[in-house]
């Protein structure tokens, strides 16, 4: 049997806490709300955050962050991107040496920039670290469909680990040692889903739909090689495949502000109104830091941001997109 203590019970968070509790694991969730903490260890439910969903009844939860990671075999951190290192710096103290620290969140650490991993690693020095991403929505993979993610380091042996501990008959992993690329297409896809819910909140069709995913997809590429990933994991899992979920799928709460934002909504007025995380909305901010960074033009993440944050009307931002000058598709 595995220990795990999984930091963050949102939706994702609670459906791999309750992925690995059936599995037969011993499993601690923390939560920041109590709420949370009650219903799950009463009722054995999150209605907040995964509502519907009766959990595992082995699954405990609990409000002291050392105390979920306390003698763990695995750390999964499930939190949002901008509490991540308040998150995980509290519960460093009581992390076991010698364990694996695995991040499923998708973003970037705010004003510094810095991938998950990275600040795991400041966090939780010595310890080794994977990523776990691709096309998963949570509601799906807690009702046992079947889905497939990667698993990333540069650590072989925490990948192989990795991949023992999550899969399942329904959960399926693959490998991978391109830790930049799966997590920055994990949090980048996030911005061009935004943009897709503002083409579906507009009334447009199929056409300029295939054709934002796929530029969207080339820019969160060259983004990437130019941090050092490689070219090809935006091909597979945690690129084109959450890409395609992301910017296509009814259970996306990325798509869903765009639409909302396309209708007219403020941003302001959406987050009042919604207690989960659309991670788009500071990854766009991030976004345009990295590729002015870089000098990496991205097109698309710069309007989804100018929209978001400087009021931009989502009609004229595509405009501004089509009347672009002219360039040869590929960038090499």
């Amino acid at each position: 049997m595995t220990t795990v203590g999984v930091l963050g019970a949102g939706s994702w968070g609670t459906t791999l806490a309750d992925l690995l509790a059936r599995k037969g694991d011993a499993v601690r969730l923390w939560a920041y709300e109590a709420e949370v903490v009650e219903a799950i260890n009463s009722r054995h439910e999150n209605a907040l955050f995964l509502p519907g969903c009766p959990l595992a009844p082995a699954l405990v939860a609990t409000g002291d962050v050392r105390a979920a990671v306390d003698g763990a075999d695995v750390v999964l951190c499930v939190a949002p991107s901008h509490v991540v290192r308040k998150v995980v710096a509290g519960a460093a103290g009581a992390v076991t040496q010698g364990a694996l620290c695995v991040s499923a969140t998708k973003g970037l650490e705010p004003g510094s920039l810095r991938l998950t991993s990275e600040v795991l690693g400041e966090c939780l020095p010595g310890l080794r670290v994977a990523v776990l991403s691709g096309p998963s929505f949570a509601l799906e993979v807690y009702q046992g469909q079947p889905t497939a993610v990667a698993a990333a380091s540069t650590d072989d042996s925490a990948v192989r680990e990795t991949q023992s501990v999550f899969s399942t008959s329904r959960f399926r992993v693959y490998g991978n040692r391109d830790v930049i690329g799966v997590q920055l297409a994990g949090a980048l896809k996030n911005v061009i889903a935004i943009a897709s819910g503002m083409l579906e909140g507009l009334g447009l069709g199929n056409n300029p739909r295939a054709a934002l995913i796929t530029r969207g997809l080339a820019e969160i590429t060259r983004l990437g090689v130019a941090m050092g990933a490689d070219p090809l994991t935006f091909a597979g899992l945690a690129g084109l495949g959450d890409l395609v979920l992301t910017t296509t799928g009814q259970l996306s709460r990325n798509r869903a502000l765009g639409m909302a934002l396309a209708k007219g909504e403020s941003l302001s007025s959406y987050t009042e109104r919604h207690r989960t995380v659309a991670e788009g909305v500071g990854t766009a901010q991030s976004a345009v830091a990295l590729g002015l960074r870089a000098g990496v033009e991205l097109p698309i993440c710069e309007q989804v941001y100018q929209i978001l944050f400087d009021g931009k009307a989502p009609a004229r931002a595509i405009e501004d997109l089509m009347e672009r000058t002219l360039k040869m598709e590929q960038w090499r």
